[in-house]
């Protein structure tokens, strides 16, 4: 009973490989839900280039979305702490594209 005691304190162990460790940069997530899952695509915007790129796809159930929406709340709420508020543009609301639709010169 102890010994199942310590193996939950310890948490869950994660292992991150080199290869996602590095990440990948997006600027722009699209979510779409249905009654049984959340999908987030998150894409890579970018200036004078017409499509935007979906780099990764997150499925999330319900539940885990809502733990998500927390945690990130959560987290920008220490950051704001720590190095002050996080300051958006001027946009629609809902848009979280960095910049506009228009075609831009590369």
């Amino acid at each position: 009973m102890e010994e199942n005691k310590n193996n939950q304190q310890q948490g869950l162990q994660i292992e991150l490989t080199p290869d996602v460790a590095q990440g990948e940069y997006a600027n722009f997530a699209i979510i779409t839900h249905s009654s049984s899952d959340f999908v987030i695509d998150f894409a890579r915007v970018l200036p004078g280039v017409p499509k935007a790129q979906v780099k990764s796809r997150v499925i999330l159930a319900p539940e885990h979305a809502k733990r998500l929406l927390g945690a990130l709340q959560e987290n920008i709420m220490r950051y704001e702490r720590a190095y002050g508020p996080i300051k958006l543009p001027q946009q629609e609301p809902r848009t979280i594209a960095p910049f506009g639709t228009n075609k831009g010169e590369a």
